[in-house]
């Protein structure tokens, strides 16, 4: 902002007088012009005046020989008069301009925030209690977003719920195809330790066909949807924590509050529903890579036929485990969708806070897995499935 009465830059230079008088008034003159792109003097002098010299019991400041004045101006004189008024001395602007008075006031009206100093106690009960109530507090907050996401498919299932159709064609993408490789390779592996293991065993007994068996219950029932869900959480849920931290370091979530959408709805439903759905089709795929790497340990180290361990395999796993791996799939495609969403969502504002949502993300996923995994096998031994 410039004065009515700038002008060019042939203008003089900004300058700073200084008077003390016999009643004890600091009066300070401005006068050149005053611009941010020609400098401005430093306040050095008055603070040290301030500081050093007299008691004084008012401040004035004038500029009627002022020729310009912008931004600069209000924030000499802000400078100058904070902390006059901090040592209770009467000010006096009435001479400054009526636009840089008003800039004064506003400035002057908003005093400095003065946080308390923390008190940490180093007790170990103090520490126990503190997490628990950090513990107690996310589990309430996560409980609000489970419902928040249920009413959310409440409202897909009545057809009004609001969310991009690309969106959600992404994240089957993403949660489907772009994971198969990695999944692949775990599960792989994952089948052939497990039948390498076995028939260390097996084979002191003359028992090696029964590692079709142990592969087979292991990977279809257990371990199959246990460790696709756990490289989802790694996977997946990281990258919905980072890409929705992101949005809501860079006040996108905010926006759309603003326009109307519900956040749960646009943005956690598509990655919700799409990882539930491609989980158990994820699951079938660990399955058969499960079985060829226990196939492939089982003709490479145990002398099997290809035929004779499919068969055995046929003969010893029911379809009911099958189905079970299916069913612990969708089950942790929610966990991990919502885990990731979750810590996404409710992300801080700073760079560092997205990082510390994607771990966040990842470690509770990969928890949470384990946990409804065990829940999961309880209930189906009570039941006797």
């Amino acid at each position: 902002m410039t004065g009515p009465g700038s002008k060019p830059s042939s203008a003089p230079d900004p300058r700073v007088a200084l008077d003390r008088e016999t009643d004890g008034t600091l009066r300070v003159r401005l006068s050149g012009r005053w611009a941010l792109a020609g400098g401005v003097p430093p306040a050095d002098e008055i603070l040290h005046e301030l500081e050093s010299g007299p008691p004084a019991a008012r401040l004035v400041l004038e500029s009627g020989d002022l020729e310009g004045w912008d931004s600069s101006l209000v924030t000499f004189v802000h400078e100058v008069a904070a902390p006059a008024s901090d040592r209770g001395m009467a000010l006096d602007v009435s001479g400054l301009p009526e636009g840089a008075r008003r800039l004064l006031d506003l400035a002057l009206a908003v005093k400095p925030r003065v946080e308390p100093p923390a008190v940490e106690d180093d007790a170990l009960t103090a520490r126990v209690g503190g997490v628990a109530l950090r513990a107690w507090g996310t589990a309430g907050d996560g409980l609000t977003f489970l419902g928040e996401t249920v009413l959310a498919f409440g409202a897909l299932v009545r057809g009004r719920a609001r969310f991009r159709r690309v969106d959600l064609v992404h994240a089957f993408e993403a949660t489907g195809v772009a994971a198969l490789g990695i999944v692949a390779l775990i599960n792989f592996l994952i089948g052939a330790v497990l039948a390498f293991v076995g028939a260390v065993q097996l084979q002191q007994f003359g028992a090696s066909i029964y590692v079709a068996n142990l592969v087979g219950i292991g990977v279809f029932r257990e371990l199959g949807a246990l460790m696709t869900g756990i490289v989802m959480a790694g996977r997946t849920g990281a990258a919905f924590a980072a890409t929705l931290g992101t949005m809501t370091v860079n006040e996108e979530v905010d926006a759309l509050r603003t326009m109307g959408l519900r956040p749960v709805e646009f943005l956690v439903l598509p990655r919700v529903l799409a990882t539930s759905l491609m989980m158990p089709a994820l699951v079938a795929y660990a399955d058969l890579q499960g079985l060829l790497g226990g196939l492939f340990v089982g003709v490479t180290v145990l002398d099997l036929g290809t035929v004779e361990y499919l068969r055995q395999i046929q003969v010893s796993v029911a379809l009911r485990h099958f189905w079970i791996g299916l069913a612990k799939g969708v089950a942790f495609g929610a966990v991990v969708a919502l885990t990731g969403t979750y810590y996404g969502i409710r992300c801080g504002r700073s760079a560092a806070a997205v990082g510390e949502a994607a771990t966040k993300a990842v470690v509770m996923g990969i928890v949470l897995v384990v946990v409804v995994d065990a829940i999961a096998t309880v209930v189906l031994h009570v039941l006797h499935l």
